[in-house]
């Protein structure tokens, strides 16, 4: 499974508590779960929640610290990553969301905070192929989403995959990176499949 660091939106739309669990750990199955630095597989990670499920975390346990309406979980993710929950201002309203911050690096809380804003204040509503091949992993469900096996050439082994539906012909897996434009769009709701593009996502 690929590891990054930059920021990157995993969910469209606002998350709700059920939703917000699941989307915790969504790489929970991967294979190579307890293996090396896990670093790079949640920091960077964010996602939109609501505000009762902020207040719930903020009460759930006292946090490791708390900056204004900023705030981080004191059970770590992996190593020197944990939740960091933000409140902010964007366009004259309040809005919630949910990261993962590696407090190794002093500068990741508020680069993460920047980073949010600027994708949250753009313009056009958009959504890069990123954003649309990471909400489809993070809305399919454990049973038609996987990682690659040993039946899998060496290269592509740990990869993510989903299933895809192909008529009389019946399901199949796919590799999710490789999934065309045309794939994309079926696994997408329909509110988002026909959002433009963003080259700068």
């Amino acid at each position: 499974m690929t590891s990054t660091i930059f920021p990157r939106k995993i969910f469209q739309g606002v998350a709700k508590r059920a939703d917000m669990f699941r989307l915790f750990d969504r790489h929970r199955d991967r294979p190579n779960r307890f293996d090396g630095d896990q670093s790079g597989v949640y920091a960077g990670e964010w996602f939109e929640i609501d505000e009762i499920s902020y207040s719930y975390m903020l009460d759930i346990l006292p946090p490791l610290w708390m900056r204004g309406p900023i705030f981080a979980m004191r059970e770590f993710m992996t190593g020197s990553v944990t939740s960091v929950f933000y409140a902010i201002r964007i366009d004259e309203a309040v809005r919630y969301f949910h990261t993962y911050c590696d407090l190794s690096d002093p500068a990741s809380v508020e680069a993460m905070r920047t980073a949010i804003i600027d994708r949250e204040t753009r313009p056009v509503r958009a959504m890069s192929r990123e954003e649309r091949l990471e909400h489809i992993w993070s809305t399919t469900t454990d049973d038609y989403r996987g990682y690659a096996g040993a039946r899998w050439p060496t290269a592509m082994q740990g990869h993510r995959t989903v299933m895809l539906y192909a008529g009389s012909e019946g399901t199949f897996l796919k590799l999710l990176d490789t999934l065309s434009d045309d794939e994309i769009a079926a696994k997408l709701p329909v509110h988002l499949r026909h959002l433009p593009t963003s080259l700068a996502a």
